[in-house]
């Protein structure tokens, strides 16, 4: 009987279980790879994993939904128990190992980002896992036991159902990877195409010693500029010289608009900005002639009824004017073209050793470790408390045993 027979007879949809060992550095780093496909499809992984017999993927999980709009994580999300997901025809199931948490995890929470979308819906945006469960299409660049990362909706859950084509092979579940999918990404993206930097310019990141300001530190390095960095404690500020930092600023110690004032007289040239609020109106007035300010985010507000921190908007125009300076806003999905090759480049530099990627598992939080998908809650109270160094990830599963089937 062919393939075909067997699959219409069949009522179920196919999933291959494509053998062959891992990628090349160099497959890993374009993040395509071609299995040759074989002539036969081996079915019997369809029935383990429709009837959950003899299978290691269990018949339920555990994720979490938002069940209400609101910026109170902990009000707006529910940890439920659901069936485990069967991916599509071009899809993964991929175990997670660990997911990121992002400050925009209580925007998407409230409803900000798509006021279409209605409760209940899946939250988290990233992870890093093992593929356990693939399509047909999908078999042709990944197999079963391959580990990868990806950017798409729904990570905080056990398993997730992942759209090929969002996935990227990594050589391994390591947390470190999660920093690049939308930390990293965003500072490599946002200064290429917005900051237009030129070797010898004042770059100012506001809070530099968080998830994404680590990467816009570095990459500033890297273009040959002057790096202002301000973080809260003085174990950032030690971490900002580490990663190449000219000049860190402890706003807890120092004032930022005195140094700014009196160290940098003629302004900067460029702002990576976060923060939001008095910060931004700083920054609005510490930019030199030409200068860029790059809108990545406005953490201040996040957490109350608007999601906005107000500025002085009503000054901005003529600011802007007498300096020929401009604001310009990022928005990660709106440059999805290049991230293929922002990941690319990073991962290049990775491998090389060249480029930091710090993660804040919870080590020195007050409860712990971040582990199990409940301590997401705990993760995002840490992140605006701004008590993270770094990228936060939260651990889900910890390694799959030896013995497993998959």
């Amino acid at each position: 009987m062919s393939v075909s027979s067997l699959l219409r007879t069949s009522g179920r949809r196919a999933f291959g279980v494509i053998g062959g060992g891992r990628r090349s550095g160099s497959d890993l780093l374009s993040g395509v790879h071609v299995v040759p496909r074989r002539s036969i499809i081996d079915l019997s992984y369809s029935t383990h994993f429709m009837d959950f017999k003899g299978s290691s993927i269990p018949s339920s999980m555990q994720k979490l939904t938002v069940t209400r709009l609101s910026q109170h994580f902990k009000e707006a999300v529910c940890l439920n128990t659901v069936p485990v997901p069967t991916p599509g025809d071009g899809d993964l199931l991929v175990r997670n190992r660990f997911v990121g948490i992002n400050a925009s995890d209580i925007n998407y929470s409230a409803g900000r980002y798509d006021p279409s979308l209605k409760p209940p819906f899946d939250c988290g945006f990233e992870g890093v896992g093992e593929v356990v469960g693939l399509g047909l299409s999908a078999s042709a660049r990944h197999t079963i036991g391959e580990t990868v990362a990806y950017f798409s909706d729904g990570a905080f859950a056990e398993y997730t159902v992942v759209p090929a084509k969002k996935a990227m092979a990594v050589p391994s579940a390591k947390p470190e990877f999660l920093t690049l999918l939308v930390s990293g990404a965003t500072a490599y993206i946002a200064l290429k195409r917005l900051g237009e930097l030129t070797e010898g310019e004042t770059v100012l990141v506001t809070a530099a010693a968080g998830g994404t300001g680590q990467f816009a530190v570095q990459f500033a390095k890297r273009a040959g500029c002057h790096v202002v960095g301000t973080c809260s404690t003085d174990e950032k500020a030690g971490f900002l010289k580490s990663i190449g930092c000219d000049r860190p600023v402890n706003y807890a110690a120092e004032d930022l608009g005195q140094v700014l004032r009196k160290e940098y007289p003629k302004g900067v040239d460029v702002v990576y900005e976060s923060v939001g609020g008095g910060v931004f109106d700083l920054a609005v007035n510490s930019l030199a002639t030409g200068g860029r300010l790059i809108v990545i985010g406005f953490i201040s507000g996040y957490q109350s009824a608007s999601g906005v921190a107000t500025v002085k908007g009503g000054t901005l125009p003529i600011k802007l004017l007498q300096k020929s300076a401009s604001v310009r806003g990022f928005f990660l999905p709106h440059f999805l073209r290049d991230y293929q090759e922002a990941l690319g480049s990073m991962m290049q530099m990775v491998a090389q050793g060249t480029l930091v990627c710090e993660v804040d598992c919870g080590d020195q939080a007050q409860e712990g470790r971040f582990v199990g998908l409940e301590s997401v809650f705990r993760a995002v109270d840490h992140l605006y408390a701004g008590k993270n160094l770094g990228k936060i990830v939260v651990e889900v599963a910890p390694a799959p045993f030896a013995s497993s089937k998959l």
